[in-house]
């Protein structure tokens, strides 16, 4: 079953960063004030495929839990010091997982926010393969917790 456009709509409003969700708030008002034609563009914020941040002098987005750093902007994780070297897809998972601790989210919506494809075309197989690889990456020492759990038949969570 196929979700609907709003159920989609929901699911990536959550990852905007609160000026970009000021900003559509503020765009949904204006359009539906009338004060932006129907037919006009507007993007301040999403100028085409890559932007600069408006203020590039603002905080990195960064999680330390026990030994464990992650930020966003520089795609570092490290554990206990050491650098973790994660593909392209396991770092937007773990992006994904950490930004939104104890939310659990399921494998559609993984396939949905993180690879942006119909999850009709995947099998859950290929994100199981995907955490299992991340998991072994970010458990440098056996003393280490678990950063990403399972939920049995439903998907997964960053949880300690």
């Amino acid at each position: 079953m196929k979700d609907s456009g709003r159920q989609i709509g929901e699911k990536l409003f959550i990852l905007l960063s609160p000026s970009q969700k000021k900003e559509l708030a503020q765009f949904v008002r204006d359009y539906e004030t009338g004060n932006i034609p129907a037919d006009v563009s507007y993007t301040p914020l999403f100028r085409g495929q890559y932007s600069i941040p408006p203020q590039a002098d603002q905080p990195f987005t960064e999680v330390r839990e026990g030994d464990l750093y992650f930020c966003l902007e520089q795609r570092l994780v490290t554990v206990r010091g050491q650098a973790i070297p994660l593909t392209v897809k396991e770092f937007d998972i773990f992006a994904l997982l950490i930004l939104n601790p104890k939310r659990v989210f399921t494998y559609e919506m993984l396939l949905d926010l993180v690879w942006h494809e119909d999850y009709t075309y995947y099998s859950r197989k290929a994100i199981n393969n995907h955490i299992s690889n991340l998991r072994k990456k970010i458990r440098i020492a056996p003393d280490l917790p678990d950063y990403v759990k399972s939920v049995y038949g439903v998907g997964y969570k960053f949880d300690i």
